[in-house]
């Protein structure tokens, strides 16, 4: 008997946890889509653009507050991990994201890009993934993309940098040295 109320006061604690997790989530997508503008959508003539780089497949780490690699943005499903195919146009980077909207960031938004190890609460060896800091409306945003090919991320990382000054972005994000 002693077991078996030991067993339901764990599994009790299980769903608190799990509820307070859930609800930390939802009010933060709450919290954020009140102060965040909405993401732009990719522009149709995309599609027909020749890119700077082969497109590179990969995975869709995460957007975080740019400066706090643990604060992730949740809004819609910008919060999701999902599989990606990263393609650069000169109008900007394109993340066709699997099972999720696509993520697209102007080049005008662009501020800079760096490969490094950490983000959106993910951890790589080494400096694995790219990570584009950019603007959304007043907010600098990171995002967060790991190539299967990971020789090709400083390749990656010059080009993206290439547009930000183009666009007349080489302002540091808030938060940032």
């Amino acid at each position: 008997m002693a077991r078996a109320l030991w067993v339901l006061g764990l599994l009790v604690a299980m769903a608190l946890v799990f509820y307070a997790m859930r609800r930390g989530w939802v009010n933060r997508r709450r919290r954020q889509a009140a102060e965040l503008p909405a993401f732009p959508a990719p522009p149709s003539y995309v599609d027909g653009q020749r890119g700077r780089l082969e497109p590179a497949t990969g995975f869709y780490v995460g957007t975080t507050r740019a400066g706090d690699w643990q604060d992730r943005v949740t809004v819609g499903d910008i919060g999701h991990r999902a599989e990606a195919t990263a393609r650069l146009h000169d109008s900007g980077l394109l993340l066709e994201r699997t099972g999720a909207s696509p993520l697209w960031i102007p080049a005008e938004s662009l501020v800079d890009a760096r490969v490094d190890h950490k983000l959106a609460n993910k951890v790589v060896p080494g400096k694995g993934m790219l990570v584009v800091t950019w603007r959304l409306g007043d907010h600098a945003v990171d995002t967060g993309f790991r190539a299967d090919d990971k020789s090709t991320q400083d390749e990656w990382a010059s080009a993206v940098r290439a547009l930000a000054p183009a666009a007349g972005r080489h302002d540091n994000p808030e938060g940032q040295a």
